[in-house]
C-alpha cells in the first residue's frame, strides 16, 4: 500500500483530501485488466470511463460558471494515482487536461460551450499539437504556416509526435502567422479533427504504447473563429498551459515512483537469499531508504508548485520545473533501484517493475526535457542575482 501520509501536509485542503480518497478507491475497483495491446480502444474507453465518474470536471474550466478555474492539486493528486495503477490510464486523463488547457485559460465563450461540456463528459477527445520535426524543445521555431484568408486561415505543415494523434476528436494547434520572426509571431487555434486537409500521417510505436502520431495539414482551411486568444499569442498561450500542466508531468512520475517502491519493498520481505529475507541486505536496504528519500523530496517540490500556482501565482515556471526535473530524473532511478532488486523477474515482459521502467522514459523528455528544466531554473536564478 503506498504512503498516503503525504495528504496531511499543509498544501491541501479537506477537499483534496476527499479527492485523493475518491480516486484511489474508483482507481482500485476500475484499472485492472487494461488492454495495452490496442491502446486506442483502451484511451476512449478510459476516457468514457472518467467521465462518467466526473473526474475530467478537474481537467477544464466548467464553461458555465465563470468564476470557475483549474486547481492544479487536484490534477496532480489524480495524476499521482492513475500513474501508481496504470500509466496508459494516467496519459488518458492527463491529455484531456492539456488538450484543453489553452480554451480553459485563453479560450472565447464559444470556444468553451462547444468543446469543455463535451470534454469534460468524456464524449470528445483531445490533444495538444505543438511539436514539429524540428521544433520540440524549441517551440519559438515552429514553422506550421496559418495564412490569413478572407474569414479563414490556411494550415500548411506537419506536426509530430502529438499525444492521442490519432483518435482525437479536435486538436489545440500552434501555428505561424507571421506576426513576428520568432515567438511573438505564432497563434493558437482550436481544429476538429475532422477538418479537410489534416491528416494523420504516420502513427508512431513508443517503448511504452501509447496512441501517438504525426500530422500533416495541406491546405485546410479553417473560420477565424478557431483563433485562441489574439494573433501572435500562441507562444505566450502555450507557455501559460505548460506552467500549469508540467508540475502533473512530476505527479505522474511520482506515482511511478511510489509503486516502484512498493513492489520492491514487498519483493524485499518475501524473497529469501541465504536463509533470510532479501530485506535483511544492508546494500538492499540502502536501496530501499535511496528511494524512499527521493520520492519524499519530489512529493515536497511537485505540491509546493502545485500550491504556488493554487494560491494565486501568476508564474511558476521555476518551481514547476524543478519539480519535473526532480521528480522525473529521480523516478528513474526508484524505478531502476526496484528492477535490480527484482533480478531477473525485474526485466520479464510484463512485470510490474518492468512496465514501470518502460513508461518513465518518455516523462523526461515531453513537455520539456530534463536539459530544458535546468535551463529555466538557470535563468531564473541569474536573473534574480542581476543588479
Amino acid at each position: 500500500m503506498a504512503d498516503r501520509s503525504f495528504l496531511s501536509w499543509p498544501f491541501f485542503d479537506d477537499r483534496h483530501r476527499e479527492l485523493a480518497d475518491g480516486i484511489e478507491k474508483w482507481a482500485g475497483a476500475n484499472l485492472g485488466g487494461i488492454d495495452h495491446d490496442d491502446v486506442d480502444e483502451a484511451c476512449r474507453d478510459l476516457v468514457a470511463r472518467f467521465g462518467q465518474a466526473g473526474f475530467l470536471h478537474h481537467s477544464a474550466i466548467d464553461p458555465d460558471n465563470a468564476a470557475s478555474r483549474l486547481d492544479v492539486r487536484s490534477l496532480c493528486l489524480i495524476r499521482e494515482t492513475l500513474a501508481r495503477y496504470d500509466g496508459l490510464a494516467d496519459f488518458a486523463f492527463a491529455m484531456q487536461g492539456l488538450g484543453t488547457g489553452a480554451l480553459s485559460l485563453f479560450g472565447s465563450d464559444a470556444q468553451k460551450q462547444t468543446w469543455l461540456h463535451r470534454t469534460r463528459a468524456g464524449e470528445a477527445i483531445c490533444a495538444f499539437a505543438l511539436s514539429e520535426p524540428q521544433s520540440g524543445s524549441d517551440v519559438a521555431n515552429i514553422e506550421l504556416s496559418a495564412t490569413r484568408d478572407g474569414e479563414d486561415y490556411v494550415l500548411n505543415g506537419e506536426k509530430t509526435w502529438i499525444s492521442n494523434g490519432g483518435i482525437a476528436n479536435v486538436y489545440t494547434l500552434f501555428a505561424r502567422t507571421g506576426e513576428d520572426a520568432a515567438a511573438k509571431g505564432i497563434s493558437a487555434f482550436i481544429v476538429p479533427a475532422d477538418t479537410p486537409g489534416l491528416m494523420i500521417a504516420e502513427r508512431l510505436e513508443t517503448i511504452a504504447p501509447h496512441p501517438l502520431a504525426r500530422l500533416a495539414f495541406e491546405n485546410c482551411r479553417i473560420p477565424a473563429s478557431a483563433l485562441i486568444g489574439a494573433p501572435g499569442q500562441g507562444f505566450r498561450i502555450a507557455m501559460s498551459v505548460l506552467d500549469v500542466f508540467r508540475s502533473t508531468v512530476a505527479a505522474a512520475a511520482l506515482g511511478f515512483a511510489r509503486r516502484a517502491l512498493d513492489e520492491a519493498v514487498s519483493r524485499a520481505n518475501r524473497r529469501y537469499l541465504f536463509g533470510a529475507p532479501m530485506s535483511d541486505l544492508q546494500m538492499v536496504q540502502g536501496h530501499i531508504a535511496d528511494m524512499a528519500l527521493d520520492i519524499d523530496a519530489a512529493a515536497l517540490l511537485v505540491y509546493r508548485a502545485a500550491w504556488l500556482k493554487d494560491s494565486g501565482a501568476e508564474r511558476v515556471s521555476r518551481e514547476a520545473a524543478m519539480a519535473k526535473l526532480y521528480a522525473t530524473d529521480h523516478a528513474q532511478n526508484v524505478i531502476d533501484k526496484a528492477v535490480q532488486i527484482h533480478g531477473g523477474e525485474g526485466v520479464r515482459k510484463g512485470s510490474v517493475v518492468e512496465r514501470l521502467y518502460r513508461e518513465i522514459r518518455a516523462l523526461r523528455i515531453y513537455e520539456g526535457a530534463s536539459d530544458v528544466q535546468k535551463i529555466i531554473i538557470a535563468r531564473h536564478e541569474l536573473a534574480r542575482g542581476q543588479p
